[in-house]
């Protein structure tokens, strides 16, 4: 059965993506674009609009050219954006790079994505400086803020005289506009290729569903790198003439405080914000009667809790979303404007999108409404591939066009989609992507393992996170404690291993492939992954 949105066709939005967000920056003028929670800066449109087209002018005048890649190696902060377009303006390809990855994996995106300058702050230097040496073939390491040695963008605009308006033609259905780095289904991070027609249709296609607009306050606390934040937390605001309040990381305290003191109306959250939302104490030593609504995507969200998390609050019912970076990212939410939304879906199409439920036996076999099977999709908002891979691309897209995305969902009769497991191996660690075959490479590079396999459990708070099989090399004497360490060294604090085991032999199949449906029953007969404190000892701590 093909399931079509309900609502009206957007068309697509042949527009590159600076001009789709700032295009009326100067109509809002003086409005606030950007407020620095942490010490109440803040960017007017006007200057937003300035700004971005002072930072092209200078990458321009550096040697930046159109499709050459800039890595955006930055937390959130209010130059985010200004940077983010006025690469784009130039008509660079940004990739946006986890601001805690280690200078390995940094080199490793720096040499995937051919990227020739590097944006960072200070306070990264070090890691970038260090990815640039490991990767090679970096023009030039600038800082959204001031470090000896390396430009400023705050520096590039030319002295005594008008910023020189760069605006380099691109072809939005063809040219990339921003390359996250994703696990897809399964497997290494790989550059995913959005253009920029696919980003700013999927912004149209959300209009219809989110309300912001002028006087609108929306707290930016997911991260800016992650197409999440990038489209939800800083484009889609922009674009309607909203503020957003930035802040560079998620601190409860911090957090809470921002909602009070800047009046915040909406959210958009991963499942441990609405988490603590419900149930920390801390919540009630905060005024926080200004919001009005909350959004949860980037991994499901309990039916429960939501609930919880509204009655708390006093909020009309958490509203859900559902996507993936190969989307743009977003194809499904929960109206605000719904009455009644079913407990635990995560929305409906959105205008221009197709859907089909596909047998888990027989993949070629559409099902129905209330079966449950593979989730594909297909619309504007589908990526134009993965950067050098061919073959994932083709697993990923069919020949019709169809992302088959890895998730096992059904459809009710009134459309709602509700996402009920997981055909992929990939862990969502607090939104973030985690992929078993990274970890799995770097456990056998230990000379005490002499096979691994990880999968996803969950810990206490609900949050999926990795745990590791593992099987000694004859006479080791390695422990779960120092397999952790080892791994915690070697990658950004979000990939850690934070759950370890040892066992005689890691299932698998006759190719070769590991049996992670045994891993996961074995751990739930240990009274693990479906129930907290599993088997195992436990490694747990901050991000």
């Amino acid at each position: 059965m093909l399931f079509r949105s309900e609502y009206a066709d957007v068309p697509a939005l042949d527009q590159p993506i600076h001009e789709a967000v700032l295009g009326r920056a100067r109509e809002y003028g003086e409005a606030p674009a950007l407020i620095d929670a942490v010490d109440g800066t803040t960017v007017s449109y006007r200057q937003l609009d300035t700004f971005h087209r002072t930072v092209a002018a200078g990458l321009a005048a550096a040697g930046v050219r159109k499709g050459d890649v800039v890595a955006l190696h930055s937390p959130n902060s209010i130059a985010y954006p200004a940077v983010f377009h006025g690469a784009s303006r130039a008509g660079a390809t940004v990739t946006t790079v986890h601001p805690l990855a280690t200078p390995e994996e940094f080199a490793q995106q720096i040499r995937d994505s051919a990227a020739r300058w590097i944006i960072t702050v200070s306070r990264l230097l070090d890691v970038a400086r260090r990815a640039a040496e490991l990767a090679g073939g970096v023009a030039e390491i600038l800082v959204c803020d001031r470090a000896e040695g390396h430009r400023s963008v705050l520096d590039l605009a030319p002295p005594g005289g008008p910023v020189p308006d760069i605006t380099v033609p691109v072809d939005p259905a063809e040219d990339i506009a921003v390359l996250p780095y994703s696990s897809g289904t399964t497997g290494t991070p790989k550059g995913v290729m959005l253009t920029h027609r696919s980003l700013a249709t999927n912004l149209a296609q959300l209009h219809p569903f989110a309300r912001m607009g002028p006087g609108e306050r929306i707290l930016a606390v997911l991260p800016f790198f992650h197409i999440y934040g990038l489209t939800a937390l800083l484009n889609a605001p922009l674009r309607y003439g909203a503020t957003v309040v930035v802040l560079p990381r998620f601190e409860l305290g911090q957090f809470l405080a921002a909602i009070e003191e800047h009046r915040v109306n909406g959210l958009y959250v991963a499942p441990p914000i609405v988490l603590a939302l419900a149930k920390h104490p801390s919540v009630d030593r905060y005024d926080l009667s200004s919001l009005e609504y909350i959004v949860s995507a980037a991994a499901p969200l309990d039916a429960s809790l939501a609930a919880a998390c509204s009655a708390r609050l006093g909020l009309p019912p958490v509203r859900q979303a559902y996507g993936m970076t190969e989307l743009s990212p977003g194809t499904h939410v929960v109206p605000l404007d719904a009455r009644n939304p079913p407990p635990g879906a995560v929305g409906k199409l959105f205008p221009g999108t197709e859907m089909r439920i596909l047998s888990l036996d027989e993949p070629a076999r559409d099902l129905g409404v209330g079966e449950e099977g593979e989730v594909a999709i297909r619309g504007p908002q589908v990526m134009k591939g993965y950067l050098g891979r061919p073959e994932a691309t083709a697993a990923m897209i069919d020949r019709d066009g169809w992302v088959h995305t890895g998730d096992v969902g059904r459809v009710d009769e009134e459309g709602w989609l509700f996402i009920v497991d997981r055909v992929k191996e990939l862990i969502k660690y607090k939104g973030f992507q985690v992929a078993p075959a990274e970890l799995e490479a770097l456990l056998l590079t230990h000379p005490g393992v002499a096979d691994a396999a990880v999968i996803g459990v969950y810990d206490g708070d609900g949050n999926e996170v990795p745990k590791a099989f593992a099987v000694r090399q004859a006479g080791a004497h390695l422990t779960e404690d120092e397999l952790m360490a080892y791994v915690a060294e070697r990658v950004a604090p979000y990939k850690k291993i934070r759950r370890a085991e040892f066992i005689g032999a890691v299932p698998r199949a006759t190719s070769g492939k590991i049996l992670r449906r045994e891993l996961r029953e074995r751990e739930r007969g240990a009274g693990g992954a479906d129930r907290p404190g599993g088997a195992g000892r436990t490694g747990e701590g901050p991000v």
